[in-house]
């Protein structure tokens, strides 16, 4: 764990958008466990992970507000006296855009001006760090890839994703809402949804080992990710909050050491005792939006920030397997 934000959220408030789901209630349990006043806004968005329970050591210790990004009257009062505003709230379902596709552009990229609209006219001195996604790369010619790598989304939520942060940025340079972009990938770990594999193949695998599943494998399982646990993730976004030199840039937050499927699943039925492989080859549908290797160049952000991702991958599943075998009812 990073120990440059120790201290940079001690009595600080903080807004956090979507901070029911995965990423945004671990958050939010590591800022108020820090001494920060953490407000948390969500929508409660069908399918999308949101789960009052994710909070429950610290139900007592923060306020809930069941509200969308897109309402301009909540966001206004929601983010007056904040010191750090971290921006989760999105529509992530892939399958969903081919149905909605509205929704990606009305949540993600409108959703994200009415609160930074909020900012510059209701606390403009607030800090925002958004969470976009490696996505926004599309598929590369080359590994690892970096921040100035060019941007090529290939869906409309990648491409929504993209956009939001680049609002961010606008905000930034041109009405002094301090902002930075953070490009997570393919994180996992404790209290991410499990009922479906829409958002994040690694969770799933575990969910299928704790069930004693198959875990289907396409293809080789040699394709290369950069799985990052959730602890990791979250101690990256403290850690660049809590930096002035971050604002106004964009980071990758993933694991320059990356893994493959194979391996991945290997390791996570091995810490599961439980579970099996199952290789098939590809559908033409798959093979047509596998983008092929991936992991993320993080010198810029371990350079500017000091951070590094600490947890090996078999202590991560570990971790997230005792989590959800102790909480399963709450999450299958």
């Amino acid at each position: 764990m990073t120990k440059r934000h120790n201290g940079a959220f001690e009595g600080s408030s903080v807004l956090i958008t979507g901070g029911l789901g995965f990423i945004g209630s671990n958050l939010a349990i590591r800022l108020v466990e820090l001494g920060a006043e953490v407000t948390i806004v969500d929508n409660m968005l069908p399918e999308h992970g949101g789960n009052e329970f994710n909070i429950e050591q610290v139900i007592d210790r923060a306020e809930v507000d069941i509200s969308d990004i897109r309402d301009a009257e909540s966001m206004n009062y929601r983010v007056q006296g904040k010191d750090f505003v971290f921006h989760l709230a999105g529509q992530n379902d892939h399958i969903r855009n081919f149905t909605d596709p509205y929704l990606d552009v009305d949540i993600n990229v409108r959703g994200t001006v009415v609160l930074l609209e909020a900012c510059r006219h209701h606390n403009p001195d607030a800090r925002v760090i958004y969470t976009g996604t490696r996505g926004e790369y599309g598929a590369v010619e080359k590994v690892p890839v970096a921040e100035d790598t060019r941007t090529n989304p290939k869906g409309l939520y990648e491409l929504t994703s993209l956009t939001a942060g680049r609002a961010c940025a606008i905000y930034h340079e041109n009405h002094g809402v301090r902002s930075m972009t953070l490009r997570l990938t393919n994180v996992y770990g404790e209290r991410s949804q499990m009922r479906h594999a829409r958002f994040g193949v690694a969770n799933w695998f575990i969910r299928l080992a704790i069930d004693d599943e198959p875990i289907k494998i396409f293809g080789t399982g040699t394709i290369k990710r950069d799985f990052l646990y959730i602890d990791d993730c979250v101690d990256a976004m403290l850690a660049a909050a809590a930096t002035d030199e971050a604002y106004g840039e964009v980071f990758n937050v993933g694991n320059d050491t990356p893994s493959n499927f194979l391996e991945f699943a290997n390791v996570t039925i091995d810490v599961a005792g439980s579970g099996s492989l199952e290789m098939v080859e590809f559908t033409p549908e798959r093979a047509a939006q596998e983008p092929g290797d991936y992991y993320s160049d993080i010198s810029k952000i371990s350079r500017t920030v000091g951070w590094r991702p600490q947890t090996s991958l078999t202590d991560g599943i570990q971790r997230t397997i005792e989590f959800y075998r102790a909480n399963k009812r709450h999450y299958w």
